[in-house]
């Protein structure tokens, strides 16, 4: 894995597969499949050995011991200059008081020094709002951005899990007052989590912000660790137990369609599913977990290889969302019956602005 690409409208470089790092710990919300630090240190390590640099973590994981052990085990590792660094803020860190959580600028700043403390470093090169607290001014976030970005405290900025409409605001207001821009949005995707497509990449395409896809194999879902019963699900993971999980027809076309692709290809399920998470459009980077090196190895090798268009096909035929309320105006179907009948239409010629690619061949 050694090659990277600009996340965004950005200079930044980062690789195609991320690391996440929300199992580091065993406390808090998140301490059910948590690692310890002597668990988590081969993980890490053998991420860094295959080539990558961009590792998410958030003050809320594992109540924010994740960050204390990242930040003991990039020191260890001699790595900080090397890696891109993300982490988040939103959720609370003391549920007695109301500004200890949200959006705005009193709590970010606070979340931000604290998070500087647990990592061991004076700076975080993407920091981003980690949810959309529904009541907080947009103006105010991206102005608290550009003010912690003309400190020093962090080089870049971004979000994750905001409506499109707040993304786009965002950007647009930082676009139109010359302040720090967005450049990269995090979202769940994966072949039975779509929901983003209908706004998010077109939005992401024309404003210059990097989509980092997180869940990609559907917490789980689409690991191949899980067979159907009478009941629901089983299988030897967290969504496994007695059937208790309660999977739609949808997903289970999906993964249906996703073993059969996966047995000709010759790949694991998880690995088909991140390669084409990571191939889709405007993704720039996608978050991969692991609860241990051996799977994080797996997973690392899930962009060796390109899904031929028929067996891509055949995958997103499996679990299509259904376009609706406008949506469905806009797609090429209607626009070629409605809009332009018996006319080809496109907004560029193939080749009007090809990529830019300095070194080997890139991987698929």
């Amino acid at each position: 894995m050694n090659d990277y690409y600009l996340l965004g409208r950005s200079g930044l470089r980062v690789s195609r597969l991320a690391l996440g790092t929300m199992n580091f710990g065993v406390s808090g919300f998140h301490a059910a499949y948590g690692k310890t630090e002597r668990e988590a240190e081969p993980i890490f390590r053998r991420y860094l050995d295959g080539g990558g640099n961009f590792i998410d973590t958030a003050d809320f994981y594992t109540a924010g011991e994740s960050e204390t052990i990242l930040g003991r085990l990039i020191a260890s590792a001699g790595v900080r200059d090397r890696v891109v660094l993300t982490s988040k803020f939103t959720n609370t860190v003391d549920p007695a008081d109301p500004n200890a959580a949200g959006n705005g600028r009193k709590h970010v700043i606070r979340a931000l020094d604290a998070t500087l403390r647990r990592l061991g470093t004076d700076y975080v090169d993407l920091y981003l709002l980690h949810t959309w607290d529904r009541i907080t001014p947009v103006e105010e976030v991206v102005r608290t951005f550009d003010d912690l970005v003309r400190a020093g405290k962090i080089r870049y900025a971004g979000l994750s899990d905001v409506p499109a409409w707040y993304a786009a605001r965002a950007q647009s207001l930082a676009e139109a007052h010359a302040l720090t821009p967005m450049i990269n949005l995090q979202l769940p995707y994966s072949l039975v989590n779509r929901g983003i497509e209908a706004e998010y990449p077109a939005m992401a395409q024309s404003l210059g912000i990097g989509l980092t896809a997180w869940s990609p194999i559907g917490g789980g879902l689409l690991s191949g660790k899980y067979r159907r019963t009478g009941d629901g699900l089983a299988g030897d993971g967290r969504l496994g137990g007695g059937g208790a999980q309660q999977i739609a027809e949808r997903d289970w076309a999906v993964i249906d369609a996703l073993e059969k692709v996966a047995a000709e290809l010759g790949r694991s399920m998880a690995q088909v599913a991140v390669n084409w998470v990571a191939t889709q459009p405007a993704v720039g980077s996608v978050i991969i977990g692991a609860s241990s090196a051996e799977q994080l190895d797996a997973n690392l090798g899930a962009l060796d290889f390109t899904i031929p268009a028929e067996l891509r096909e055949r995958l997103e035929q499996a679990g299509a969302p259904e376009p609706g309320g406008p949506y469905a105006m806009f797609t090429p179907g209607y626009q070629s019956w409605i809009v332009s009948p018996g006319l080809g239409i496109g907004d560029k010629p193939a080749g009007y602005a090809p990529p830019i690619w300095n070194g080997a061949a890139p991987a698929a």
